[in-house]
């Protein structure tokens, strides 16, 4: 349980901070090299940590020059009986700021996924591709419907951080529509307003925010994620607080390493 507690707030994170495609202008919060840490806490006990690198190469994808950035997620302490063992990653056009590649390498206890998503934003189509538990031999391939310029998992984090935030007004809401797991996801989040907060890493002036989430077993309330991301020029995700049917989960930075604004 506590396994998939970890991978459903990791997933919902990365949506909701995708949902404000509206406001995207040019990239100047973050750059090759980046790399963000952050202990996430199931009640009193660490239970994971989770880092997010922008690679210090800039690679070429469909022709176009592309960050290529990892998400790992790894058990900590008593934790690591549940051996979660997670990269998702994204190779997100540098000026666009739109994935051309996703993938995911999962491994959770004896569960093996390997997969790998080809987007194409003209034809408006997800190519998927997964391959066996080894990550050698092509098992299967199928073709997705998705809107155009359509956001993955990881890439819609970063997308999030080219965004003039300063044009919210608190209760606006903004929808975008994401791809993951095989499906299209409509995500709605509301801007809550403003709040000064202290991390390990510094204290901050953030923007908070709340998606809605459809009723489930696994969160409980209406808002039950809030995510706090820094008001400045990094634009850097600093907490997010999970209400769980048992306990709550939180996400807190830990390190921040070659921030492109100092």
């Amino acid at each position: 349980m506590k396994k998939v507690t970890f991978k459903s707030v990791i997933v919902t994170f990365f949506f909701c901070l995708a949902s404000l495609q509206v406001l995207a202008q040019k990239n100047m919060a973050f750059k090759t090299g980046e790399e963000l840490t952050f202990k996430v806490s199931f009640g009193f006990l660490d239970a994971a940590e989770a880092k997010m690198l922008v690679n210090p190469k800039i690679y070429h994808t469909d022709n176009r020059p592309t960050f290529k950035i990892d998400v790992y997620g790894q058990t900590l302490g008593v934790f690591k009986l549940f051996k979660v063992n997670d990269n998702w990653g994204s190779f997100l056009d540098t000026a666009k700021i739109i994935p051309y590649q996703s993938y995911r390498h999962i491994e959770e206890g004896k569960y093996r996924k390997h997969e790998r998503v080809l987007f194409d934003h003209q034809k408006k189509n997800a190519h998927v591709r997964l391959y066996d538990r080894e990550n050698k031999e092509l098992v299967s391939t199928m073709d997705y419907p998705v809107p155009a310029n359509v956001q993955d998992i990881v890439s819609g984090f970063y997308f999030l951080r080219t965004m003039d935030l300063k044009k919210l007004k608190k209760g606006d809401m903004v929808t975008l529509s994401g791809f993951f797991d095989k499906e299209v996801h409509h995500i709605k989040l509301i801007y809550s307003g403003k709040e000064h907060l202290k991390t390990k890493i510094g204290d901050f002036d953030t923007f908070v925010f709340s998606p809605i989430i459809p009723k489930n077993k696994l969160f409980r309330g209406e808002q039950p994620v809030t995510v706090w991301v820094t008001d400045d020029a990094n634009k850097i995700p600093v907490r997010i607080k999970a209400k769980l049917w048992v306990g709550s989960l939180d996400m807190e930075i830990t390190e921040a390493k070659e921030l492109r604004n100092n």
